[in-house]
């Protein structure tokens, strides 16, 4: 989608210089995709904050999805270029900026890698029933569901240190916010989820000294989080009784 810049005369965002914004929600996981893998890339980027519970008028005419992440591409004539989806931003970096490459080389390897990624999306759907879970109910059965699916990540999972051995990845992209998560939970109280997985607490240590992981979200994203947590009721919290 090309349109006029809607960010040229707003004085709700800061005047972009990089040529790539990207429109972002403090605690969204999908956002920390788009931003490792720029940070992989090395590709300078601005980066906007929206408040989703009062979405501005310039982001609702620019997103068909009324959600984060964007990457806004700012061309020669003044327009902007606008994607939407974090799946499809990753992959455009991937296809059109140079640095790291964040996909194997081999067609088939790579293909599996999407299919990962795609488990890490389902594990994301997990983790929002087990974060809004208000009875202990929901949130146990959300919580042996992402223990089943962590079991099945252990036994694909290769030598480490990262899912494509040293080569950091997509998938790597995908998982770092997911493990992130659980920094939160375990300081509130909950008991680890990765008990008897060894490589997969080892692929979390990795991700969470990676550069481009620690700085894919702001100082306070353990606050933020925890008063997420608070504002839904979350049985979670009852764990730091």
């Amino acid at each position: 989608m090309t349109r006029e810049n809607p960010l040229a005369s707003t004085d709700e965002v800061p005047e972009r210089k990089p040529a790539l914004t990207l429109v972002s929600h403090h605690l969204c996981p999908y956002v920390q995709r788009a931003a490792i893998a720029l940070a992989e890339k090395g590709v300078a980027f601005d980066r906007v904050h929206v408040d989703l519970a009062a979405k501005p008028d310039w982001f609702l005419a620019i997103s068909p999805l009324g959600k984060v992440p964007l990457l806004i591409e700012r061309q020669d004539d003044n327009t902007d270029s606008v994607l939407f989806e974090s799946a499809v931003i990753c992959e455009y970096l991937e296809e059109t900026q140079a640095g790291a490459r964040l996909h194997p080389a081999d067609p088939l390897t790579r293909a599996r890698h999407r299919g990962w990624i795609e488990f890490g999306s389902s594990i994301l759907a997990d983790l929002w029933g087990l974060e809004t879970a208000r009875e202990a109910g929901g949130y146990e059965t959300k919580r042996a569901a992402l223990i089943e699916k962590f079991v099945r990540v252990e036994a694909e999972f290769g030598g480490g240190p990262f899912f494509g051995g040293n080569d950091f990845s997509l998938v790597d992209a995908v998982f770092a916010p997911i493990f992130r998560y659980f920094d939160v939970f375990e300081a509130i109280g909950m008991p680890t989820l990765f008990r008897g997985l060894p490589k997969v607490g080892r692929w979390r240590a990795a991700l969470a000294d990676r550069p481009s992981v620690i700085q894919a979200v702001d100082r306070d994203y353990p606050e933020r989080l925890r008063k997420f947590l608070a504002d839904h009721d979350a049985h979670l919290l009852q764990l730091a009784a």
